[in-house]
């Protein structure tokens, strides 16, 4: 089963109904395009699909390009041809369906962009998300419990949203989700929740739009536990006005997709704005989660020396949907490997440097430059390209694109975003462009990011923002 649409209660129905008999729920990121959207229903061979209503005029297209699809259902309203889906449950049976279920069964498969340019399905299984799930109950992570009640902006179509979401129903609390990640909706349901609110979950942009808002010294933040936030690094000012204006709840999370979000905390307690070296630390290891760094020999690297940072416990992959190779390369003896460039210091907080893989994180959302670059190729006018990340004030880092257009040929900045908008989710489209002679390689044709980037970046202590 796919969910196509913004946050919706629908999402937890179709979730715990996949649990229930044994299906697969895969999200797929609404601000994609069509075509990447198809590619993921066909991909993870869909049958049953959950649609918002921002996504009806795409419903024909959908299933032209996607035959294997039995049934569209709306998550609001009906429309010709398209049960609503309150109209489909009532032609369901209510029969339990006594499926023998087992914790290592898929329960969720997530699409993340490859170095491949093709997105890849990480999938995750009930240990996965009960073993993250239980975290939350934990004392590093909050103590969440039955008076809990949570207001869920992040989206659904990342383990995050569904992680977060899935706290507090798992302690026994309540879960307003929200829409969308906006902070005039994150503040109606503050004002709007059954009783005072005590959990939010955001990204660090939201975070940021959240403290600049005029209406903040209207919202009633003094009964919130814990403010958790990843996806990305956050501005030290942004984190300090956050404290000020929220309290000192901020709890940050470390993991990615392929370990149901689970990874590092740094705790309420470590965000003291004096100590502005350890506020650039992403925590230490959660219970019951190990974390190593491994130098480039494959050995474990000495303290304050970096690494890959390299995680094992129960909330890692099963692996990635028809990608043997790539779950191989990613998984070995349980540990899998992130990709990132970290160190712990002598205290055990760990703090990421850089990526071994050339991935974006624009607003908490992953961006993989080979994937930019497989659609600005196809443009008639451009001869060679490269896509890397620049700081960005608001969104940790922007995408940028260096241009090499073929000879006689003419394009604009403009021209090229608008083509690359035609063919990819917004946020994965270059917010810039530089037009060069070259893109710089090595011997062997390897394009030299290290050194497109290095103007960008001149200054910064760390190579992610």
């Amino acid at each position: 089963m796919a969910y196509l649409g913004k946050n919706s209660d629908v999402f937890f129905h179709a979730l715990f109904g996949c649990a229930r008999i044994g299906a697969v729920l895969v999200p797929i990121n609404w601000r994609l395009a069509l075509p990447e959207i198809c590619f993921i229903l066909k991909d993870a061979d869909c049958r049953l699909l959950f649609i918002g209503p921002e996504f009806r005029p795409f419903i024909d297209a959908i299933r032209s390009e996607c035959p294997s699809l039995l049934a569209i259902v709306g998550t609001e309203d009906s429309v010709e041809g398209v049960p609503s889906f309150h109209e489909w449950i009532a032609g369901q049976s209510e029969l339990d369906p006594s499926r023998p279920i087992a914790s290592d069964d898929v329960i969720l498969q997530l699409y993340t962009s490859g170095t491949t340019g093709l997105p890849k399905g990480a999938q995750l299984t009930h240990r996965n998300l009960l073993f993250s799930t239980k975290l939350s109950q934990t004392a590093p992570l909050g103590s969440w419990r039955e008076d809990d009640i949570c207001v869920l902006p992040l989206p659904v179509f990342h383990a995050g949203g569904v992680v977060f979401g899935l706290n507090s129903p798992c302690a026994g609390g309540t879960v307003i989700v929200v829409r969308e990640a906006q902070p005039t909706l994150i503040f109606e349901a503050f004002r709007n929740a059954p009783g005072p609110v005590t959990r939010l979950g955001l990204v660090p942009a939201i975070i940021k739009a959240v403290v600049e808002h005029p209406d903040l010294a209207t919202i009633d933040f003094s009964s919130l536990r814990t403010l958790t936030y990843g996806g990305s690094p956050i501005a030290s000012g942004v984190l300090q006005r956050a404290i000020e204006a929220i309290g000192p709840v901020l709890l940050q999370l470390f993991g990615m997709t392929e370990t149901a979000t689970v990874g590092t905390a740094l705790l309420p307690s470590d965000h003291d704005p004096q100590n502005t070296v350890r506020l650039t630390s992403c925590g230490r290891c959660l219970p019951g989660v190990e974390v190593r760094i491994i130098d480039s020999d494959g050995k474990p690297a000495r303290t304050g020396k970096p690494g890959e940072v390299q995680i094992r416990c129960e909330a890692v992959m099963a692996g990635y949907w028809n990608h043997p190779e790539a779950t191989s390369a990613a998984l070995k003896d349980g540990w899998y490997h992130t990709g990132d460039i970290g160190y712990f210091d002598g205290d055990g907080y760990l703090y990421i440097l850089d990526r071994l893989k050339d991935m974006v994180i624009s607003g908490g959302e992953n961006v993989y430059p080979a994937e930019v670059e497989r659609v600005l190729i196809e443009h008639p006018a451009v001869a060679d390209v490269a896509v890397f990340g620049v700081p960005d004030a608001n969104w940790g880092e922007a995408v940028k694109a260096a241009i090499v257009l073929r000879a006689g040929q003419n394009l604009s900045e403009d021209q090229l975003i608008a083509f690359a908008r035609s063919r990819l989710g917004a946020f994965k489209c270059p917010k810039s462009v530089d037009f060069v002679t070259e893109v710089p390689r090595n011997a062997s044709g390897k394009v030299l990011k290290r050194v497109l980037r290095e103007q960008y970046w001149n200054g910064i202590n760390r190579n992610v923002s």
